[in-house]
């Protein structure tokens, strides 16, 4: 099971399917998150921050992994590819009257990559090997 689960997160072969899986996955956050109560619901089981911090932090792993180049070049991709998804998650729910943007959420957005994106840094660094397997 560790080989199987290795293989599909983190080798080369399956890098373009976790790319993509985070596009889709950041497509269902924005629309899931404009379905009318559908945030206030979700609210009850976790705070902003904690659902912010997990799903960005999940779609910088998601990009990191699926990139392309070196480390430092996918995990800086990744950290501006969340930037800009965070930024339009905002500017989409101020368009609708029951959501509010706000920038504190964009900045946790922003700091969940940055550490996301540092911690797969570290870890690659130091593995001294690319992400092929």
């Amino acid at each position: 099971m560790p080989a199987l689960l290795h293989q599909i997160f983190l080798t080369d072969s399956h890098a373009r399917l976790r790319y993509w899986s985070a596009i889709v996955l950041y497509v269902l956050i924005l629309v899931l998150g404009s379905i009318p109560g559908a945030r206030s619901d979700i609210g009850e089981v976790a705070s902003g921050v904690v659902l912010h911090s997990c799903a960005y932090a999940g779609l910088t792993f998601l990009l990191f992994t699926g990139g392309t180049g070196g480390i430092t070049a996918r995990a800086a991709k990744a950290v501006f590819t969340i930037a800009a998804m965070g930024a339009l998650d905002e500017t989409v729910q101020s368009f609708f009257p029951y959501r509010h943007a706000a920038v504190s959420d964009w900045l946790v957005d922003c700091t969940a990559a940055v550490v996301a994106a540092s911690v797969l840094w570290l870890l690659w660094r130091r593995r001294k090997a690319p992400l092929a397997g």
